[in-house]
């Protein structure tokens, strides 16, 4: 994809700030640069003052926008390996938006979506997993997710795979001198040297695509849903796992009528926690709608807190909900301990069984720290490295890399069937572009526009 145009976008978040800053790439970026910016004193020419911060003013004509810190990069050695300039100006809404408007009138375009970034992509400068590890650098939510994305920017997930495909470029090759120069003096390739060698390719995958389960929880976190009848505790559950008063409490059923949100940090596990409405037979119209998104929220659960009140005897509806567990991640807190218990957890295990038990005092924010270690153990399973280890975290990687282990699948077993090897070559070439499409390197246009839609327009 040929390049020749200069786009500009602001980089930074708006609303007030102290800085804002206007960023530009491209062969103009250079020329509109010195179309509207004087420094205060020295060289006015910016080409002259690479990588530094030169001080000065931007116009639009003869009126001054703004008093800013003008940098100019000189390709290839920048992040689109393109000429970028970025305009550090006053933050807030129009000063920005002022000298943006300024660098489009001087032959600019406004940036699309992710565009710096695709930019850097095409340009060589980072592959495609790489580029999406810049969004989860963004909207990571803990260290242990921030740390996985920026080994991922590092290139450490795309260096496995490269030594994958490079596994089956060899076998490709190999295949390919046999099917068209039988007659060459190269040693033949054999069914059983390219069955071990599939082996081997599988064996890699299969482990990428065993750490995706919690790859994913580390990179968007663990849906978390608290549920119960009424008046059990639940929006006092969330108030001492946030260390703070997010919800309502009183003693009259059906206060919570609407699903509450929020992210909490748990042992590294970022937890998208949801405080739902007691899920209970109502005549009220908006409390039959929060019961109502209760429901859809725990079917779409990643773990299912289920509350139960110790100081009453299990109820049908306790029954009910407790019954609707299954095969869920749940963990049921038996709460309200600072009270003489009625329940046990026998009369529990009838209704759900092999689920965690925990007994907690919200209240008194007793056995919070119970709770907190479970959920660290159902989803770490008692540790994680993830200093040295690859881990998956982004659906699209997942499933590319299920179709290359579904390709090598099927390639094996033409082996192993004796079928013939240019037969047995499109399975090999299926399970590489698969790979391929992890890097960027057999990824369609299409695909990565999708892709970058998802950055902001600065990035």
């Amino acid at each position: 994809m040929f390049i020749d145009d200069t786009i500009a976008a602001v980089a930074t978040a708006p609303g007030e700030a102290g800085i804002g800053i206007v960023r530009l790439s491209g062969p103009k970026a250079l020329d509109i640069a010195n179309k509207i910016f004087k420094p205060i004193k020295g060289n006015t020419d910016l080409s002259m003052q690479v990588r530094k911060l030169v001080y000065g003013h931007v116009y639009d004509q003869d009126k001054v926008i703004d008093e800013v810190l003008i940098s100019y990069m000189k390709k290839p050695h920048t992040f689109t390996r393109e000429d970028v300039v970025e305009i550090n100006c006053h933050g807030g809404y129009i000063s920005v938006r002022k000298i943006l408007e300024a660098v489009i009138r001087n032959g600019a375009r406004l940036a699309d979506r992710g565009e710096f970034t695709k930019r850097a992509f095409l340009n060589g400068r980072i592959d495609l997993s790489q580029a999406e590890a810049i969004i989860d650098i963004i909207n990571a939510k803990t260290n242990a997710s921030f740390d996985i994305a920026q080994k991922h920017l590092e290139g450490n997930l795309s260096a496995s795979i490269k030594q994958i495909r490079d596994k089956l470029t060899m076998d490709l090759a190999k295949i390919t001198v046999a099917i068209d120069f039988p007659e060459e003096d190269e040693p033949e390739v054999t069914y059983e040297e390219l069955s071990v060698d599939l082996r081997e390719v599988m064996t890699s995958i299969k482990g990428l695509i065993a750490s995706f389960e919690t790859g994913k929880i580390l990179r968007d976190g663990l849906k978390t849903v608290i549920v119960g009848k009424p008046n059990v505790g639940k929006s006092s559950l969330l108030n001492a796992i946030l260390k703070e008063s997010r919800a309502i409490v009183t003693e009259i059923e059906g206060t919570t009528r609407d699903i509450i949100e929020e992210y909490v940090n748990i042992g590294g596990i970022p937890l998208k926690i949801v405080d739902t409405a007691g899920i209970r037979e109502t005549d009220d119209l908006v409390e039959k709608i929060g019961v109502q998104k209760s429901k859809e929220s725990f079917e779409s659960a990643d773990l299912v807190i289920m509350m139960l009140d110790s100081s009453r005897h299990l109820s049908n509806q306790d029954q009910d909900i407790l019954s609707l567990l299954g095969d869920k991640k749940a963990i049921i807190l038996v709460n309200k301990t600072d009270l003489p218990s009625m329940v046990t957890d026998d009369e529990i295990h009838n209704y759900a069984k092999g689920k965690p038990i925990i007994r907690i005092s919200a209240l008194e924010k007793k056995g919070i720290d119970l709770l907190e270690k479970e959920i660290e153990n159902m989803v770490l399973e008692g540790s994680l490295k993830t200093q040295n280890d690859i881990m998956v975290t982004n659906a699209r990687h997942k499933m590319a890399l299920e179709r290359a282990f579904e390709a090598c699948s099927d390639a094996l077993t033409a082996l192993a069937d004796n079928i013939p090897l240019d037969i047995a070559e499109t399975d090999f070439k299926n399970a590489w572009n698969e790979l391929g499409h992890i890097t960027g390197d057999t990824v369609s246009e299409d695909l990565l526009d999708t892709i970058f839609r998802e950055f902001c327009i600065g990035k």
